[in-house]
């Protein structure tokens, strides 16, 4: 079974698995996979959105169930979950479409929404749009820079999917990083 096989028959399955666990390096991975005719465009984008919808859900969950308990006591001591905290309460919804272009928050902003008084409802809602968009972009640009991806890095057949997505990656997440703290600072007075 060569390269192309496993990835025709398993790779939407890693996308979606990846996306949840490493989120932007996999979702540039897949747009680039697509860009070589390996995976679907759409499929990709669908895999990754998913992924990422159902890790941040598990997440979500986690932290509302188990908000007392003294693991997640002493996550909320972390200077990391007190600053997704402290953005949550200022813009709860801004927070929640954003969090996954934040770097550094992506695992501890679910815990801290589910930990927090927001509604599983809307989250849920809020949760489903912010995954589609953000699989949909991170996936899109993969597919977009595929040529120039390969030129840099070879032809993805020779080269392992990680490697790839890491360049675009340092750009997007301080593209992103600006965007989005933009939009969880407090409105002016």
């Amino acid at each position: 079974m060569t390269l192309e096989d496993i990835i025709a028959h398993y790779g939407l399955l890693a996308l979606f698995l990846g996306a949840g666990i490493e989120g932007e390096t996999v979702a540039l991975t897949g747009g680039v996979l697509a860009h070589q005719k390996l995976v679907s465009p759409v499929g990709a984008m669908a895999a990754v959105s998913a992924g990422s919808f159902v890790a941040d859900q598990i997440f979500f969950l986690i932290g509302r169930r188990f908000r007392d308990h003294p693991w997640v006591r002493r996550l909320t001591r972390k200077r990391t979950f007190a600053k997704a905290f402290a953005m949550l309460e200022r813009r709860p919804i801004g927070f929640v479409l954003g969090f996954r272009f934040l770097y550094g928050l992506r695992i501890v902003s679910p815990l801290a929404i589910g930990a927090s008084a927001l509604p599983l409802r809307r989250f849920v809602a809020l949760n489903v749009c912010a995954a589609i968009i953000w699989g949909i972009s991170f996936t899109a640009l993969g597919y977009l820079f595929g040529s120039a991806i390969e030129r840099v890095a070879g032809d993805m057949r020779s080269v392992g999917p990680v490697l790839i997505g890491a360049a675009i990656l340092a750009a997007c997440l301080i593209g992103a990083t600006l965007v989005v703290r933009r939009l969880a600072q407090p409105p002016a007075s």
